[in-house]
């Protein structure tokens, strides 16, 4: 069955991934780790309260935990593709068990402000950014592909569902033995995350012995997401939701307020949110067996809206049921977004683009939360929440004008490897560059509108996986014969390029212009006229200044 963004998903099950030994005991990890987490925001956000902060300070808490996702959320997806992901994750778990010992300590000795809450805050969320994108990049290695819907679902759970316990722990916790001890138990369970990350014998990480050096992969994962449609899309829809959405998650709290709630009333709050992220697990693979990706998101927006209306105007029981519906909807539209960017990006750049992904939900929500703030203190809290819900139904209209592409989750993602080493006359070092290679098409009259069609599939094909520059030109003495030009920063990228980074889809663009093509493409490779470049050149070749770097045989390389 097709799952494409306009078609229903196929059935499996909303809880296969759990017989899965490795993925459960994982799952049971970031569940624990995120109730702790949850526990800590709540006591942060109430000692807040009870300091009569104002609901500016109160949304900062918020924003500290995710304004770290806009500095670093690049950086830790470089990092989840360059090294070992199962070390990154023990070492980041083990810092923030650390950076939450502390903040109990001062918590114990009674040295609390409002300003360490906000900078602890802060530091935690430093090392959730520099883990996010590892923990999402390893759940292709846990389940099988049919099962990658689900297993995101199911890690939508780790969070919601921690967000069902966790408050409703905290405020009890908070009434019966204070700050200090829900703060301990969120350092405690990030030593249960480094437990289970130990026990994982997970098989070596491959690539790791020719990894890229940390600038270049930068651009490299930027240039990617630039050039790709369906990621640029998915990145849109998310922040189109996160900015009206962040509104519900900063100001629950001096929602809390209006309805004279203590800090386990709060919790009450919260624990209804979770309550309905985990009910939609159960729900949303029913639903998207009815219902495109599209009709997903769009029906997600205005549910959650409507949550978000009856936080703001509602009594107590009417807001708590549609908070359970604003839950729902907060999974269905986490689960959609996650999967489908797990299942476009290819594994060599999926650290990356999920980090990308994060910048831009993370950062959305942390500019979004400090902006309701403001507008809290401005115009009302009430007002504040009921102008966020207007904008969710203008999202959810959007999505007939702005939705997931076609072939989203779908495409053909496996890499392929194939390649003819070209024959040089003398042998680049993996920096040399930039490089600029031409390929020379045999194309009849007739094919060339045909062909041209067909290279601009190519031309984004190039863009994504290392070209910086692309042009395809006409011959002026021959009108059959077409010349395609791209560049690559160095020798070791478009090694990469060629070895490491293209996909299925990509050789099926690559193979409907060879279809078009009445004779093999010809390939040479020119390099930057440097002296470094003329000293490796082999005595008695010929590859001076300006000289080609290979051979025309259209034999040299894979096309």
């Amino acid at each position: 069955m097709s799952t494409q963004p306009g078609s229903p998903a196929p059935k499996v099950s909303a809880w296969a991934p759990m017989a899965i030994t490795a993925f459960r005991v994982l799952w049971f990890a970031q569940l624990g780790s995120n109730i702790g987490t949850w526990m800590q925001t709540v006591g942060a956000q109430w000692f807040l309260v009870e300091a009569s902060a104002g609901p500016t300070v109160i949304a900062l808490v918020q924003t500290a935990s995710l304004a770290p996702a806009v500095l670093f959320s690049l950086p830790a997806g470089v990092l989840a593709d360059s090294l070992d992901r199962r070390r990154l994750l023990i070492v980041g778990s083990a810092v923030s068990a650390l950076i939450a010992g502390v903040l109990t300590v001062i918590a114990a000795l009674n040295h609390l402000t409002p300003w360490t809450i906000l900078g602890f805050t802060f530091l935690l969320g430093i090392t959730s950014t520099l883990t996010s994108p590892a923990w999402q990049a390893i759940q292709p290695e846990l389940v099988p592909r049919s099962m990658i819907g689900a297993s995101s679902a199911l890690g939508g759970v780790t969070v919601n569902g921690a967000r069902a316990v966790g408050p409703a722990l905290a405020g009890v916790l908070l009434s019966v033995a204070g700050v200090p001890v829900v703060f301990a138990i969120n350092a405690l369970s990030f030593v249960g995350a480094v437990v289970a990350l130990l026990w994982w014998r997970r098989p070596p990480q491959t690539g790791l012995d020719n990894r890229e050096l940390f600038v270049p992969a930068l651009r490299a994962g930027v240039r990617y997401v630039a050039s790709a449609r369906l990621v640029r899309r998915i990145l849109l829809r998310s922040a189109l939701f996160a900015l009206p959405a962040s509104a519900l998650w900063a100001l629950l709290p001096v929602t809390a307020t209006r309805l004279k709630l203590s800090s386990s009333g709060y919790g009450l709050l919260l624990g209804a949110l979770g309550v309905g992220a985990v009910l939609g697990v159960v729900v949303l693979p029913v639903v998207r067996r009815r219902l495109s990706d599209n009709a997903v998101l769009a029906a997600s927006a205005v549910l959650f809206a409507v949550g978000m209306v009856a936080a703001a105007v509602l009594p107590l029981p009417g807001a708590l049921v549609l908070l359970v519906v604003a839950g729902i909807a907060w999974i269905g539209t986490l689960t959609v977004l996650n999967a489908a960017l797990q299942l476009t990006l290819p594994q060599w750049v999926r650290s990356r683009g999920a980090s990308i992904y994060i910048l831009v939900f993370m950062g959305t929500m942390a500019a979004g939360s400090f902006g309701w703030g403001l507008a809290a203190e401005k115009l009302g809290t009430s007002v504040a929440l009921l102008t966020a819900g207007v904008l969710l139904v203008l999202v959810a209209a959007s999505v007939r004008v702005l939705p997931l592409l076609p072939g989203t989750g779908t495409v053909d993602r496996s890499i392929v490897t194939t390649w003819a080493t070209p024959n040089l006359v003398f042998e680049p070092d993996p920096d040399d560059g930039p490089v600029l290679v031409e390929i020379t098409y045999a194309v009849d009259t007739a094919s060339l509108a045909s062909f041209r069609s067909a290279m601009r599939q190519v031309e984004g094909s190039r863009r994504r996986t290392g070209a910086t520059r692309w042009g395809l030109y006409r011959s002026g003495e021959d009108q059959d014969v077409l010349l395609e030009s791209f560049v690559v920063p160095s020798w070791g990228e478009y090694r990469r390029q060629q070895t490491e980074r293209l996909t299925g889809r990509d050789r099926e663009m690559r193979a409907a212009v060879l279809d078009l093509c009445t004779g093999d493409p010809a390939e040479r490779h020119y390099f930057a006229a440097e002296e470094s470049v003329r000293r490796r050149t082999a005595p008695g070749a010929s590859a001076g200044l300006g000289q080609p770097a290979s051979s025309a045989s259209p034999a040299t390389t894979d096309t």
